[in-house]
């Protein structure tokens, strides 16, 4: 065996891991992610939803004002229709 060839083989291998590694370190990946204008629009809405009320202010101010005077008056067949779809949609 020839130690000179041993040598520099191991001088080519070892040029080549460091070109290598230098290559890998040139180019860095980053992870990227891109939201389609659907997806912002959606997030948009979203937020819009989440920041109303689900109370109805200027309903609930005509019912108060209504019962106060002694003007509202609940039928109790519209209460009932209203009672049941309310419980049909949960079944």
């Amino acid at each position: 065996m020839r130690i000179e060839a041993y040598n520099q083989v191991t001088q080519i291998y070892s040029a080549s891991r460091a070109a290598k590694s230098k290559n890998a370190d040139s180019v860095k990946k980053r992870d990227e992610v891109q939201i389609s204008r659907t997806g912002r629009d959606y997030q948009v809405a979203k937020q819009a939803v989440a920041e109303a009320s689900d109370i109805r202010e200027d309903r609930v101010i005509q019912v108060r004002k209504r019962m106060a005077s002694g003007n509202y008056k609940v039928d109790n067949g519209d209460f009932a229709a209203k009672l049941l779809e309310k419980y049909e949609a949960y079944c």
